[in-house]
């Protein structure tokens, strides 16, 4: 497994590389097909934001999906400690999921689609526009964009959408650590959001959408 380790506004010492790379080499022990594990620094020069200025995100890369980690702390061995404690415990929850999904099955509660504006109705009287707001082009890079004269960041990622079925959303929702993961449905071809619940129960929301092939 290949480990890259690299810094967002601030400088990596031989010393925290060493220590980065000696640290993560127990990730292939519950991730034996994983081919990369990328490490990025990230520093807040913030005096405000002191108690985490030090962020540290790793994304494991391999023959699967990926799984993702993130933590921030006020010195980045810390925040190095919170990240990998995070990613090993989603590779053993995705390890205990493999053994066990067939025998306990998931919850999911399917929500009603999401009505989509009628095209025929009548139009509104047009609103004052507002600055474009700039679209991703490149795949898992993040673009912000302010909107107009407000304080409103909006930041975008560009992914590649693979049809997968809930239950695998479902894996790869747990495995990057979000509240909620869309995909397409690979049975509708619609798209589609599963989310969180209460306890263990899992909602999915549909868009109610033709996909023209």
């Amino acid at each position: 497994m290949e480990i890259v380790v690299v810094g967002r506004n601030t400088e990596i010492s031989d010393r925290f590389r060493d220590h980065v790379e000696e640290k993560l080499e127990k990730v292939e022990q519950l991730a034996p097909l994983a081919q990369r594990l990328a490490v990025e620094l990230n520093h807040e020069k913030n005096p405000r934001l002191a108690d985490r200025s030090e962020r540290i995100e790793l994304t494991l890369r391999g023959k699967g999906p990926v799984v993702r980690a993130e933590a921030s702390a006020s010195d980045r061995y810390g925040a190095l400690d919170l990240a990998y404690a995070k990613l090993m415990e989603r590779l053993r929850r995705a390890r205990d999921r493999r053994k066990d999904h067939h025998r306990y099955p998931v919850p999911v509660l399917e929500d009603a689609p999401l009505e989509l504006p009628d095209l025929n109705a009548p139009e509104e009287p047009a609103e004052p526009e507002q600055d474009a707001v700039t679209a991703p082009t490149e795949h898992g890079v993040a673009v912000e964009s302010q909107l107009g004269d407000s304080p409103v960041i909006v930041r975008q990622k560009l992914h590649e959408a693979t049809a997968m079925t809930i239950d695998q959303a479902l894996y790869e929702m747990e495995l990057v650590g979000h509240p909620f993961y869309l995909f397409i449905d690979e049975e509708t071809k619609q798209p589609c959001v599963v989310y969180h619940r209460h306890g263990w129960t899992y909602g999915v929301i549909r868009l109610d959408t033709t996909v023209v092939d």
